[in-house]
């Protein structure tokens, strides 16, 4: 399912205009984005939470020269951990 098929199964189950579905969904995508960038954590009680983490620096292989090595550097990642009620549904 991508976005604009989310937003058609949306607009259709709360019988709500599509343009008010699409923006409510680019205003929560805006706000957990913000949220993430701000080092914070977004919850979604029983679906899930997402949380900005740090990667570790490693050493790499560059494409272009496969005998060359290089380092990737550290650097923060968005993350999600499912909640209990999606890790369920899933089973």
């Amino acid at each position: 399912m991508n976005k604009k098929e989310l937003i058609s199964k949306i607009a259709a189950q709360l019988s709500v205009d599509r343009k008010v579905t699409s923006d409510v969904l680019d205003t929560m995508e805006q706000i957990v984005t913000e949220q993430l960038a701000q080092g914070n954590q977004v919850s979604f009680t029983g679906f899930g939470i997402f949380h900005a983490a740090m990667r570790k620096g490693r050493a790499g292989v560059n494409p272009r020269n496969p005998k060359e090595r290089i380092q990737i550097p550290e650097v923060r990642v968005a993350k999600f951990r499912p909640g209990k009620n999606l890790k369920e549904a899933v089973k």
